[in-house]
């Protein structure tokens, strides 16, 4: 009787030992990869400001409409990039919208008269690749407002990466997409460092020289101006257009796929040419400040700590309950099948006549 509940007992420790086995095997692999994806409740306020001591350029747009002297460029000026991230409709179990409002200002002025551009950008992305959709328009860009000062949306289709990496960021290039260019390039990997401890990727994308009225016709793209506006002999009246340059680093933190820190050494120009600089618009190198990356941070960790918890810490927990419930299983079932050794033995004894 007793060795029947043994037996009951040893196949229950032994069932529940290859369950606990299975699920640490497939936890791993099946509600990870539920886990790992972007966020839906992101609201995330990203912060560049242009670095000390390094040069920050900006022409003084009223120099230019000032009937006398040329134009007037501004040394020193402090830039700040501020973008606001927010998730829209549609989104759901493996697409997200993303709408970021994004401005870019110089601090030394107040209200309107210190904005330099202002943008609204909003393109819906897979969860898990940070890639936008296949589906074409992916996207909106509004830079302009109508008289109701409501943003005017311009539809687009575009590919690579912008706000978001890849969950599993690896050590390659990847298609990074420029709002400000409206078009696609190669963004590569630089090297490994640790922001605050994190190991994170850097990488850097570098924007050729863009003729920024052939992206967005406007009067402000392209100028005539009396030649000593521009600073050159004459008063023939001479056309520069806008161009666009970037260098923009980013640092990646590869299993989560957020940017932890970004910076953007931005140039915009009026040139007769793209390779002549005539007059410089802007010139400066911004770079998150320290209580966007911390923030970043933040954000970052929460995700890390749910990676852990599934990936690694369950995983390990059941499958040492799960070897422990195999092992007592078999030791148990293998005593009740072995026959009872007797405890006594008393041997047969003879007797003999004298």
């Amino acid at each position: 009787m007793m060795s029947n509940v043994r037996r009951t007992i040893a196949c229950i420790l032994i069932g529940l030992g290859a369950l606990l086995l299975a699920a640490a095997v497939m936890i791993p692999t099946y509600t990870v990869s539920k886990v790992a994806k972007t966020p839906l409740n992101l609201r995330i306020t990203t912060v560049a400001k242009s670095v000390p001591g390094e040069e920050s350029l900006v022409l003084d747009s009223r120099s230019l409409a000032s009937p006398d002297g040329a134009a007037r460029i501004d040394k020193n000026v402090p830039i700040v990039s501020q973008r606001f991230l927010t998730v829209e409709e549609p989104s759901g179990a493996d697409e997200m919208t993303v709408q970021a409002g994004q401005t870019l200002r110089r601090d030394d002025r107040d209200g309107d008269t210190g904005l330099l551009t202002a943008s609204v950008d909003r393109v819906t992305i897979d969860r898990v690749t940070g890639a936008p959709i296949a589906a074409s328009p992916n996207g909106s860009i509004a830079v302009t407002v109508d008289k109701s000062g409501a943003s005017v949306l311009d539809e687009s289709h575009r590919e690579g990466l912008q706000y978001r990496f890849p969950i599993g960021t690896e050590r390659k290039s990847y298609p990074y997409f420029d709002l400000n260019a409206r078009k696609t390039y190669p963004i590569d990997y630089v090297d490994e460092s640790e922001i605050n401890g994190v190991p994170v990727y850097h990488f850097r994308q570098t924007i050729p020289v863009t003729n920024i009225n052939d992206v967005v016709p406007s009067p402000t793209n392209k100028l005539t101006l009396p030649a000593a506006k521009w600073g050159l002999e004459g008063d023939a009246p001479v056309t520069m257009t806008r161009f666009y340059t970037n260098t923009r680093d980013v640092w990646v933190e590869p299993r989560t796929g957020a940017v932890l820190k970004g910076g953007e050494s931005l140039h915009l120009f009026y040139g007769r040419s793209a390779d002549k600089v005539d007059v410089t618009a802007l010139k400066t190198h911004v770079v998150f400040d320290e209580e966007t990356i911390n923030a970043q941070m933040d954000v970052t960790n929460e995700s890390l700590r749910k990676l852990d918890v599934f990936g690694i810490y369950v995983p390990v927990a059941l499958g040492i309950l799960g070897l422990l419930s195999l092992i007592a299983g078999l030791i148990l079932g293998f005593r009740s099948t072995t026959p009872p050794r007797p405890t006594n033995f008393d041997p047969p004894t003879e007797k003999f006549a004298v």
